[in-house]
């Protein structure tokens, strides 16, 4: 009996590591932190690597029609794997929203930031740093933002631009920017705001940062790939992802 067991189980273990594979994910910026602690939680569920690239999501169509060999796309929009999928390089049915980002008026510094933003109005600290709104969505409604204010012309010529939302953030945790406008995943650690000072911006004065996971043409097949997008809809993956403030 106990001999039949063992064999079992070491039935089941080799299968599974014969039926566990890898996919290469191409990860918005802003999804850096909770995307590590689901990528380990998936390996350790399911037995499936997932092999993380993060960056601009502006840049990843680029290489991505240029044939890089990523299999998933978690963007920081919709509007990516949408256009992907029209022009056939991804799966248009496998595309959901798997989080609705959002932004917040950050500093390193506490006491720099009001929780109602209205350091925006008057003599600004420093630089203010702003993600490309060519290649980063959250650049796009930070712009938004300021814009909704009138505060846009005024702004500008303190701007400092991230290529992404990563390396804004990194302009603004350095010091080479008193302040910037980044994602609220880049400053929230259990629930918190964990340093600094920081306003979180009303949902009302930007469009809703719905981020959108599409499996690439190059993905189809991969059985890592599809149990990758699975896991996203999960509850473990949706409770990690809320602690980094993402909505649903």
């Amino acid at each position: 009996m106990k001999i039949s067991v063992i064999w079992a189980a070491l039935t089941w273990a080799l299968c599974s590591a014969v039926q566990a594979g890898e996919v290469q994910v191409a990860v918005a910026s802003n999804f850096t932190a909770p995307m590590q602690k689901i990528a380990a939680a998936f390996e350790k569920d399911t037995g499936h690597k997932a092999l993380l690239s993060f960056g601009a999501t502006g840049k990843f169509y680029t290489q991505i029609r240029h044939g890089a060999p990523f299999a998933v796309l978690l963007a920081a929009d919709d509007e990516t794997p949408a256009k992907l999928a029209k022009e056939g390089a991804a799966v248009e049915s496998s595309r959901f929203t798997y989080a609705i980002g959002q932004l917040v008026l950050w500093s390193a510094k506490p006491g720099v930031v009001d929780p109602q933003g209205a350091v925006l109005t008057g003599t600004l600290p420093g630089k203010l740093a702003v993600a490309d709104p060519k290649l980063a969505p959250y650049g796009v409604a930070a712009m938004q933002v300021m814009g909704q204010q009138g505060l846009l012309d005024t702004l500008r010529p303190h701007f400092v631009t991230g290529e992404n939302i990563g390396q804004t953030f990194q302009y603004v945790k350095s010091g080479n920017a008193a302040l910037g406008f980044v994602a609220l995943s880049q400053v929230m650690v259990d629930g918190q705001i964990a340093t600094g000072s920081a306003w979180l911006i009303p949902s009302k004065l930007y469009e809703p940062i719905r981020q959108d996971a599409v499996l690439l043409t190059a993905g189809q097949g991969n059985a890592a790939a599809q149990a990758l997008l699975q896991y996203l809809r999960s509850d473990s993956a949706r409770q990690l992802m809320r602690a980094y403030g993402y909505l649903f």
